[in-house]
């Protein structure tokens, strides 16, 4: 899955032009044309933010790593908020930290764009199945070790999306309330009519919002590979789930060798290993219910490989 920012126009047609060429060329495997074209559309118009993530994706192409680490560096200082992109491309070429390469902008950003064809691309295209999947293993863990029943007072939808979580656990829900970064799918979510209560804010702030001990069921479906180091989502989950609470989250899963840490993925995402996953709750104060390998969506047409994990809150 490949999600990407739509650019805006330069403003000059001849600089649009090259990069429609450039994307075509690129495209069609000739990253020599494509950074030719690029190089022209930056002298054409220098602080194009755009022009410049593409030239660098073109001379990356050309395993040109200087050349590419020039060019996202001048789009990440024509634009620190990074609304493109700079700094996980960066982050991959071991040019900036892993940690904080996503900015709040490049993810809302994102997924405004995405928003209109969110829910079919997901579903149709994708086969996603990570709000089935969780409550699958929120359900097993509550009949086994929490004895309560399957029905919860009070549910957090934790970058929730145009609302697919909150479709699949509103059943289970006394009151649901939910959080995302993007307004245009907090919209979206809205208007399925699912959730008590919305917000546009991010995990922090949304969690810090809540009271202690208020609620007994967080929900993280496919959010968390946006984070990176998860121990402040894990303290303020903490400090929001009532005794015996669960938080039930997807992740993905990291390449061999990387089941104590979390690495940036070529997709652009985090991958979180399960030892990671297994300290960092620890310190929180959370103890592991279940966590099992399982892939939520497809990509290119393989499986994604994953984990599904359901925490609590045992003191």
């Amino acid at each position: 899955m490949s999600l990407a920012v739509t650019h805006r126009s330069s403003g000059d047609l001849r600089a649009d032009r090259r990069y429609a060429y450039a994307e075509a060329a690129l495209k069609e495997g000739d990253a020599a044309a494509a950074a030719d074209l690029m190089q022209q559309t930056v002298e054409i118009v220098p602080g194009w933010v755009p022009a410049w993530i593409l030239l660098g994706t073109a001379r990356l192409a050309l395993s040109d790593r200087a050349g590419a680490a020039a060019a996202l560096r001048e789009a990440l200082r024509l634009d620190p908020t990074d609304v493109l992109g700079a700094g996980p491309r960066l982050a991959r070429l071991g040019l900036a930290p892993v940690q904080g390469a996503m900015t709040d902008a490049y993810v809302r950003a994102l997924f405004d764009d995405y928003a209109g064809r969110f829910d079919a691309h997901l579903t149709r295209d994708l086969a996603y199945r990570g709000p089935a999947l969780l409550l699958q293993a929120v359900d097993r863990a509550a009949a086994a070790t929490t004895g309560r029943g399957l029905r919860f007072a009070r549910v957090l939808d934790l970058g929730c999306g145009t609302g697919l979580m909150g479709e699949a656990v509103r059943a289970r829900a006394e009151h649901l309330a939910g959080c995302d970064l993007s307004p245009v799918m907090v919209e979206k979510a809205r208007a399925k009519r699912v959730y008590d209560a919305l917000a546009v804010a991010d995990l922090l702030t949304f969690l810090s919002a809540e009271e202690e001990v208020s609620a007994d069921l967080l929900l993280a479906a496919d959010v968390l590979v946006y984070v990176g180091e998860l121990a402040a989502i894990f303290a303020a989950a903490a400090r929001v789930l009532q005794h015996r609470g669960l938080f039930a989250f997807t992740v993905q899963a990291p390449g061999a060798g990387g089941e104590e840490a979390f690495e940036l993925g070529e997709d652009m995402r985090y991958a979180h290993g399960s030892g990671y996953l297994r300290a960092r709750a620890a310190a929180a104060g959370l103890a592991v219910l279940s966590l099992e390998s399982a892939a939520t969506r497809l990509d290119r047409g393989a499986p994604v490989p994953g984990h599904v994990v359901v925490l609590t809150r045992s003191s």
